[in-house]
């Protein structure tokens, strides 16, 4: 960029943390699915992932770092919209994305996705620091 300022990139630290989250987060959707864990059990472990569930379908929220996107972050996001949601997401006031109709199954996929690109759904809901409005 040429007003000096620079995006935040992952380090290696950032991608194991980032890889170890997705893999123990798509073992509790296993287990949620399989009623392994009660849907109050797995609550406060969806929201620390970003996932909430609303009256129609399960909503994921995803960082978005200092409010700087890259050209690939962008489309991927675009990408998991047409995937996984119905083809659109929205931006919110703190500086995140929401997709409103995402399928529980889908959502350990979804992160991965987000990983390749640098992007994660942590700290976006709950009680824990977040962006400002």
């Amino acid at each position: 960029m040429k007003t000096g300022s620079t995006m935040y990139h992952y380090d290696q630290y950032d991608h194991q943390i980032v890889k170890e989250r997705i893999a123990q987060y798509a073992d509790q959707v296993r287990r949620r699915i399989a009623d392994e864990l009660t849907e109050e059990e797995f609550k406060p472990l969806r929201l620390q992932n970003g996932l909430y569930m609303q009256r129609h379908a399960y909503m994921l929220r995803v960082a978005v770092p200092y409010g700087m996107l890259s050209s690939d972050q962008m489309r991927m996001f675009a990408e998991i919209a047409r995937k996984y949601d119905r083809g659109y997401g929205h931006f919110t006031t703190r500086q995140n994305i929401q997709y409103n109709w995402i399928n529980l199954e889908d959502t350990p996929q979804i992160l991965a996705d987000l990983a390749s690109v640098e992007m994660h759904a942590i700290q976006t809901s709950g009680n824990c620091i977040r962006n400002i409005t």
